[in-house]
């Protein structure tokens, strides 16, 4: 994941515009706020880049937790949020020192597929621990190995097309296409998941899971799962 954290980091042209951005970051905190259940709930944003529109999200929730890899990003929104006493910036580190059992919803979007499995299971143990009996995980924009790049050009196409900012889409492609980031998909890759594979690695780290009836955010290709704690069976 080091190769991605060090590219969200740096001045990236992952975004056509900024109205793409922000549109981007609005849409997320919709579709997290509608999985927040309690005023009171503590939610924890893992690896949540820019969060933009955190605010919405921490309005409707008791304390909003932002967990940020890279540190460039992270300051930023030490900044942004410093004046919210309902926000918390917290680093990776920090959040595996997190109390057990503090945590009703813990999100996790776009994120998986940076990392290797070994890191994604490491994530869902720690993750595990954090949340309460009755918290949540919702794992979202899981990309599926049936599912090419055509798919992602197409939904933010649509996206564009939808919200005003159809001519800078395409040019974004273009220059997504001559971009670092294109090189670095192209070295690294993605990681893509089938809804048994996604599952599977869920109960593995102590979890239930089902596939939402739709996915976080614009693309409607990708998968979002929503998990809870498993419980063993009390011996008889």
């Amino acid at each position: 994941m080091e190769d991605w954290i060090d590219y969200y980091d740096s001045t990236h042209t992952i975004y056509a515009s900024r109205l793409h951005r922000d549109l981007h970051f609005e849409l997320i905190a919709r579709d997290i706020i509608g999985y927040i259940t309690s005023p009171d709930a503590v939610v924890l944003d893992y690896s949540c880049g820019e969060a933009l529109s955190a605010a919405k999200v921490a309005e409707a929730c008791g304390m909003l937790i932002l967990a940020e890899p890279a540190p460039g990003v992270r300051g930023r929104l030490i900044a942004r949020y410093a004046p919210n006493t309902k926000i918390r910036v917290r680093s990776l580190e920090d959040v595996r020192k997190m109390p057990k059992e503090s945590v009703d919803l813990v999100v996790m979007n776009s994120v998986a597929q940076y990392m290797t499995l070994k890191e994604l299971d490491s994530a869902l143990v720690v993750i595990r621990g954090l949340l309460r009996p009755s918290g949540r995980l919702i794992l979202g924009d899981i990309l599926r190995p049936e599912v090419g790049m055509f798919r992602d050009v197409l939904a933010l196409l649509r996206f564009g097309a939808r919200h005003g900012f159809l001519k800078d889409a395409l040019v974004g492609l273009i220059s997504t296409a001559l971009s670092d980031y294109r090189q670095l998909r192209s070295r690294v890759g993605l990681q893509r998941y089938s809804e048994a594979e996604i599952t599977a690695r869920l109960a593995d780290a102590g979890f239930t899971a089902s596939r939402a009836h739709a996915n976080i955010g614009h693309n409607p290709w990708r998968m979002t799962f929503v998990a809870r704690p498993a419980f063993a069976r009390s011996a008889h």
